[in-house]
C-alpha cells in the first residue's frame, strides 16, 4: 500500500504540475485522503522532491529550444538571452521563497487555505479571458528581461498553497502582454529554476535521510512523474494553440467549493 500510495501521488503530481490547477494544493489535498506514511517530514519531502522528475520533463521536451551551445551563432545568442530572463524571473520567487518558507509549511500547508486559493484562482482565469488583452509577444523568447521581472513577481503568489505556479505564471505573462502559447511556453521554462530552488531548499531541511522503503517510493514515484508530467507538457502545448483556459477556471471553482463544503461539514 505503500508504494501504491507513492505511484497515486507521483500520477497527481505528474497530472498537475503545468496546468494551472496547483499540484501542491492538488498533493494537499491527495495526501490528507491517502496519507503516504506516518512520517511527515518525509510525506512533506515526498511531495516535493517527486518535482525533480517533472523539471526533467520540460528540459526534454523543450530541449531544442533550451540547449544554448548550438554552433548557429544566432540561436546561440537567442536562448542565452532566454535563459537570463528566465534567471531575471526566478529572482523574486528566490528571495520570498527563503523568506516565507517556514512561514508557509507550518501555517498554510491544509485544505482550508488551500481550497479558498483555488476558488480565487479561478474566478482569476475567467474573468481574463474576457478581457480584451494585448498580445506583444507571439514567443517566450519575444518576452523582454523587465517583463520577465514583472512575471517572476507575479509568480510569488503561488507560495500560497492553492494558488498554482504555472497558474500565476501563465496569467502574470498574459496580463503583461503574452500571447497564450507564448505565456505557457515561458512558465514552463520558469519552472525550471524555480522547482530546481525548492528541491535544494527540500534536500537541505530534510537531509535525505530516508529509509530503503522510502527511498524506492522516491525512486518509482519519480519515473511516474517524469512519464506523466512528459505527458501533459505535450497535451498543454497543443490545447492553449486553440483553447482558452477558462475551463481550468471552473475546475478550480468546483474543486475548491466541494473542499469548503467538506470543511464547513466537518
Amino acid at each position: 500500500m505503500f508504494l501504491f500510495k507513492a505511484i497515486v501521488l507521483a500520477v497527481v503530481e505528474g497530472l498537475t504540475e503545468f496546468l494551472p490547477i496547483s499540484s501542491t494544493g492538488h498533493l494537499i489535498l491527495a495526501e490528507s485522503v491517502l496519507s503516504l506514511s506516518d512520517k511527515k517530514c518525509f510525506n512533506d519531502a515526498y511531495i516535493v522532491l517527486i518535482q525533480l522528475p517533472a523539471i526533467l520533463a520540460v528540459v526534454v521536451y523543450f530541449w531544442n529550444r533550451l540547449w544554448p551551445f548550438t554552433r548557429d551563432t544566432e540561436q546561440r545568442r537567442l536562448r542565452f538571452s532566454l535563459w537570463f530572463k528566465v534567471c531575471v524571473a526566478f529572482v523574486p520567487a528566490a528571495i520570498a521563497g527563503l523568506l516565507f518558507d517556514d512561514y508557509i509549511e507550518s501555517k498554510l500547508l491544509s485544505e482550508l487555505p488551500v481550497a479558498i486559493a483555488l476558488v480565487f484562482g479561478g474566478i482569476a482565469f475567467i474573468v481574463l479571458e474576457r478581457l480584451p488583452l494585448s498580445h506583444r509577444f507571439a514567443h517566450a523568447e519575444d518576452i523582454g528581461w523587465r517583463t520577465a521581472l514583472g512575471i517572476g513577481a507575479l509568480q510569488c503568489l503561488a507560495l500560497f498553497p492553492g494558488v498554482s505556479r504555472s497558474g500565476a505564471s501563465i496569467l502574470g505573462a498574459m496580463i503583461l502582454g503574452a500571447s497564450r502559447p507564448a505565456a505557457a511556453e515561458f512558465s514552463f521554462f520558469l519552472a525550471i529554476p524555480t522547482m530546481a530552488g525548492a528541491w535544494a531548499l527540500t534536500v537541505l531541511k530534510s537531509g535525505l535521510t530516508f529509509t530503503v522503503t522510502e527511498w524506492t517510493a522516491l525512486a518509482v514515484g519519480s519515473v511516474v512523474s517524469f512519464v506523466v508530467a512528459y505527458a501533459v507538457i505535450a497535451f498543454l502545448m497543443r490545447f492553449v494553440q486553440q483553447h482558452r483556459f477558462t475551463v481550468f477556471g471552473y475546475y478550480r471553482i468546483i474543486l475548491g467549493g466541494l473542499v469548503l463544503v467538506a470543511q464547513l461539514m466537518g
